[in-house]
């Protein structure tokens, strides 16, 4: 099967999305910039949690993938798109750049 432009859509979204956090974290030293390996240990841990989370909803039948012009296609297991591991990376790591940088603004504040 080709590989049309639009099926590199929703991943080519991720990664630039995923990138846009990383120059955030880069500038501010937030999380990854600030403490590698114990970052990486996180990033990690979080998206194993989550793959098995997502594994155990799809033998259960719970989640299945969805079909759509924007996919790749390429599968890791069945109903486990490449998308969904890529997702899964950016969130573990978004949602600690926005803790960390939050706790840290507020820290700040009380400072100030």
């Amino acid at each position: 099967m080709p590989v049309e432009p639009t099926n590199l859509l929703y991943l080519g979204a991720l990664l630039t999305s995923a990138a846009c956090i990383l120059l955030i974290d880069f500038r501010h030293r937030v999380f990854i910039f600030r403490e590698p390996l114990r970052a990486s240990m996180v990033i990690v841990l979080g998206t194993v949690f989550f793959l098995l989370w997502d594994l155990a909803g799809i033998g259960l039948g719970i989640f299945f993938q969805g079909t759509g012009p924007y996919m790749t296609g390429i599968m890791l297991a069945p109903e486990l798109p490449i998308e969904e591991l890529v997702f899964l990376l950016f969130l573990c790591h978004i949602t600690m750049v926005l803790v960390l940088g939050s706790q840290r603004l507020l820290m700040k504040g009380v400072q100030a």
